[in-house]
């Protein structure tokens, strides 16, 4: 259809097209959340109905879109990585760093085993040396970041035994080694072989290198964002792009991971004091969500609905396979040591094991590299892909539930205010309950330290700025600045006051 049509001649209509498709991929994915299916499916869905089987759009290059979805990773990374705060993932570290590496090894040699099994077994389909078994449960042997920060976040999910920051520290850093492991096992592949000892040298490099690079360059971009001078506000989150950017290039030229690097160097710039955070922070999360779109439609765009019917038998024999034995099992081998976990708690982090686009990214290089079976390798990867979002992405929020780790929700910052760098004070937010009104109801008869502010109320969704004998109601929100936080919290303590957020500059 759009192949046959004029308007794709032409940069205006490719441009309408494009706003058409970005249209329709939002609203399809506003309309999945609202049946519970994750947005990202949606978009993968739209990129299939405009392909070459649906409406006709013809899209058949996997350099191409191997480079879109370097682009869209390194974005993503890099704004999951400011979106983490280290005070959460310090505690679990050792665990999600283990999950990323042992984890995605595990995996890879528990289902690269049972697919070359499978292959000798099944008939009607190709037979596959080990090696590219192992290539093939490489390629998929990663939880997705952009499926795991996306679902849990858009979801609004609160879990026990910090399963979240596990589970996006996982996510967020496991891409490194399976990228790895797939381009090793495709080198091992074309030379018929490969030094066991340069292929654990060269791991070891890119990680190294990966992470060093990430740090240094994460300080580097909190030094240059805060030192530089520009008088338009909005160009530090262009700048901050062109970082994240450089950081991925350049590591990767370096021989390190440029995935790695990303990751790190977010999680730096996130958790560092830098000016117009929260600006570069909404820039850089519409910005991912953009590019999760993009990605996800071109990856639609590249497979050929019709040749994943073939493949379906032993896509749906893999995918379950690795959702229910090969993904667990690596999962508590894994949290063996550890105690921090519940058993139903190792089952959550089992059955969150997201596949997403990185899987299919990654099945495009052994295309692009010309393994025999590299078309057959896509196409389960694709399969098991869909399958890993049905079933484990519409179901995040249910398993919590049937598990009983559903945690009570953090609470919110209602005002949103940031102070400035160069202002050394606390600032917090408190409740009126009647345990403070019992005090008195006027802000007068409250006792607050000296040098504390009473600035703003919030009453029913209205925003005020109070006086000495403003009545004060219950379940009124009250932002107080102060610049002796310790006076600020016994005076708390005095008047009843137990729940209440704090920011230190």
């Amino acid at each position: 259809m759009f192949h046959d049509l004029e308007i794709l001649h032409n940069a205006e209509g490719i441009l309408l097209i494009a706003s058409v498709i970005l249209f329709f991929s939002i609203f399809a994915g506003k309309a999945g959340y609202r049946f519970g299916l994750p947005a990202l499916l949606l978009f993968l869905g739209v990129g299939m109905l405009f392909g070459s089987d649906g409406l006709g759009i013809q899209f058949s290059n996997p350099n191409i879109a191997q480079f879109i979805g370097m682009l869209a990773l390194s974005i993503i990374l890099f704004s999951g990585g400011m979106d983490t705060k280290i005070s959460e993932i310090k505690p679990i570290a050792s665990q999600g760093v283990l999950l990323a590496t042992v984890g995605v090894l595990a995996t890879t040699f528990i289902t690269g085993g049972f697919i070359y099994y499978l292959s000798k077994l099944a008939t009607g389909y190709e037979t596959l040396t080990l090696p590219e078994s192992l290539l093939m449960a490489a390629v998929m042997s990663s939880t997705d970041s952009a499926s795991v920060f996306s679902i849990l976040r858009s979801k609004g999910v609160y879990l026990k035994q910090r399963l979240r920051p596990t589970l996006e520290l996982e996510s967020g850093s496991n891409d490194p080694m399976a990228y790895m492991l797939t381009l090793l096992l495709i080198a091992y592949i074309q030379t018929a072989g490969m030094n066991l000892a340069d292929a654990v040298l060269s791991l070891v490099v890119q990680l190294l290198v990966g992470a060093i690079a990430g740090f240094l360059l994460g300080k580097l971009a909190v030094f240059v964002i805060n030192k530089i001078d520009i008088d338009n506000e909005s160009l530090y989150p262009i700048l901050l792009l062109a970082m994240a950017f450089f950081t991925f290039a350049a590591t990767t030229l370096c021989k390190g991971n440029g995935y790695l690097a990303v990751c790190i160097a977010g999680l730096v710039v996130g958790n560092a004091k830098i000016i117009h955070k929260k600006s570069i922070g909404t820039f850089f999360d519409g910005f991912a969500w953009l590019w999760q779109i993009v990605m996800f439609f071109t990856l639609g765009l590249l497979v050929n609905p019709h040749e994943l019917l073939p493949v379906a038998l032993i896509g749906l024999t893999v995918g379950v396979f690795m959702i229910i034995f090969a993904r667990p099992v690596s999962v508590f081998l894994c949290l063996l040591p550890y105690k921090n976990f519940s058993f139903k708690g190792k089952l959550y982090i089992s059955w969150v094991g997201l596949r997403g686009a990185v899987p299919i990214i990654f099945a495009t290089y052994p295309l692009i590299a010309g393994i025999e079976h590299a078309n057959l390798i896509f196409n389960v990867v694709f399969f098991i892909t869909i399958l890993s979002l049905l079933i484990q992405g519409t179901t995040v929020t249910q398993a919590a539930k049937w598990l009983d780790m559903i945690d009570e929700p953090e609470r919110k910052d209602v005002f949103g205010i940031e102070l400035p760098e160069g202002i050394k004070s606390a600032m917090s937010e408190i409740d009126i309950t009647p345990a403070v009104l019992a005090h008195g109801n006027k802000l007068m008869e409250l006792t607050l330290p000296d040098h504390t502010l009473a600035v703003m109320v919030m009453r029913d969704g209205r925003y005020f700025i109070p006086k000495g004998n403003t009545i004060l109601k219950e379940n009124d929100k009250l932002l107080m600045i102060s610049d002796n936080d310790d006076a600020l919290l016994q005076s708390y303590e005095a008047l009843g006051i137990t729940d209440y957020t704090m920011k230190k500059n």
